[in-house]
């Protein structure tokens, strides 16, 4: 199964995201659960870096992780969260479609 933490604050704001296994749905290069749940993080990431320029991540076989550094602007702040959203709903739809295989829990800090 495939674990999604998300880290939001008491604002709601998302401060990254945790997603660790894999789905067993299908062989390694058939899998499209797996292949769903990467490409939202890896548009999370490449949108963030890309787009605002900020953001701490680290990845390995069926492990990523994201953060977003405590000390950023409004401006950057407004962008992030928009992207972050997006990311999450797609998440959660994945975990509804194919459950079993995903889980999304959100940690409030």
């Amino acid at each position: 199964m495939i674990n999604v933490s998300i880290v939001k604050d008491k604002d709601g704001f998302i401060w990254g995201f945790e997603i660790n296994g894999h789905s067993g749905y299908a062989a390694q290069g058939s899998d499209i659960v797996c292949a769903g749940v990467s490409a939202l993080a890896y548009t999370a990431v490449g949108a963030i870096t890309e787009m605002v320029n900020v953001g701490e991540w680290e990845q390995r076989d069926g492990y990523m992780k994201f953060s977003v550094p405590k000390k950023v602007s409004i401006e950057k702040k407004s962008t992030i969260k928009t992207i972050l959203e997006a990311i999450v709903i797609g998440l959660k739809q994945i975990e509804l479609s194919y459950e079993g295989y995903v889980k999304v829990i959100i940690k409030e800090v």
